[in-house]
């Protein structure tokens, strides 16, 4: 039968897949109840949506994690598995911070998930999105982060670690809303995901709400430029993946990246709706579907993610 969506798992926003030398693609992604974290594992991203999903941790009925749990992360560290996902208060639930999972079995759909607590950052406030990445033996964090004095929205903020769940520097502002079709809806920059190539740090992010406005932007630096500057970094203009009317996909964005099995071709994952009229607030439509599809590179050996939904691009 001819393949005519790239959805990979249906009603799962902000998905996340891990490529294991285990030979498995593992996901995880903001389920549409926003109280749990689920996993699951396939030989292939085509079998991910038939495969068991296994819930591996729930929110607190009360106090801190208690609230809305949102975009879970798996990584691989050292060799044990971690989570990075943003919860909130059982009495705010919007009140998002980042906590951390650890779990030192070989198959972490089994075994214990031990909290690590939350990840302390220079100042409380609404944060959220942490994804991890390693440069010349250094481990950093970058995040999503509001700044009071800044007004209201979030921005991408990078610190070196201690370990997977410690910050050892100061955080560094290297992104903030800026750019018009960042600012529709809201002010947001978030949900950034690490790719390197060619000598350099790509990080996508996204932007504006959560509906067909939604779409991806990237940052770059160096490889061997300070991570911790924000001088290393510049950003794209304009978005480098949007909502496209022709292939019926709405607001994609949250994005990560794997590959092929082999290694051989580059897979951009993430989640958009189908439709662009939307009942009511946007974050309780359940329709943001995890889909992926291949990109290819630029001569000047940047990122090209092309068309959301086109079929061509579509992993088969």
């Amino acid at each position: 039968m001819m393949k005519t969506s790239n959805i990979i798992v249906e009603q799962r926003a902000d998905p996340w897949v891990y490529l294991h030398n285990d030979g498995y693609y593992y996901f995880t992604g903001s389920v549409p109840e926003y109280d749990r974290i689920e996993l699951r594992r396939a030989a292939t991203l085509d079998s991910l949506h038939e495969a068991e999903a296994v819930d591996i941790w729930h929110k607190h009925e009360s106090g801190v994690m208690g609230g809305y749990v949102w975009a879970p992360e798996i990584h691989h560290i050292d060799g044990k598995w971690y989570i990075y996902f943003a919860a909130g208060h059982a009495d705010a639930v919007f009140a998002q911070r980042i906590y951390v999972l650890e779990n030192a079995v070989h198959n972490p759909l089994q075994g214990e998930w031990v909290e690590k607590g939350q990840v302390t950052t220079d100042w409380e406030s609404f944060s959220l999105d942490a994804t991890t990445f390693e440069v010349d033996g250094n481990r950093y964090l970058v995040w999503a982060q509001e700044d009071a004095s800044m007004g209201r929205g979030t921005n991408l903020y990078i610190a070196k670690m201690s370990n997977p769940w410690t910050l050892q520097s100061k955080q560094v502002l290297i992104a903030k809303p800026d750019q018009e079709w960042e600012r529709i809806g809201h002010n947001v920059v978030e949900g950034p995901a690490v790719l390197q190539r060619n000598g350099k740090v790509f990080i996508t992010y996204s932007g504006s709400a959560t509906d067909h406005n939604y779409a991806m932007g990237m940052i770059s630096a160096d490889v061997m430029s300070d991570m911790l500057s924000p001088e290393s970094w510049s950003k794209a203009e304009g978005p480098v993946f949007q909502t496209h009317d022709e292939t019926q996909q709405y607001g994609p964005g949250h994005n990560s990246f794997t590959t092929t099995s082999d290694g051989s071709r580059d897979i951009l994952v993430y989640h958009a709706r189908s439709y662009k009229e939307i009942e009511g607030e946007p974050l309780f439509d359940p329709n943001r579907h995890a889909r992926a599809q291949y990109f290819t590179w630029n001569e000047d050996g940047t990122p090209n993610f092309g068309i959301p939904g086109k079929l061509e691009a579509s992993v088969k």
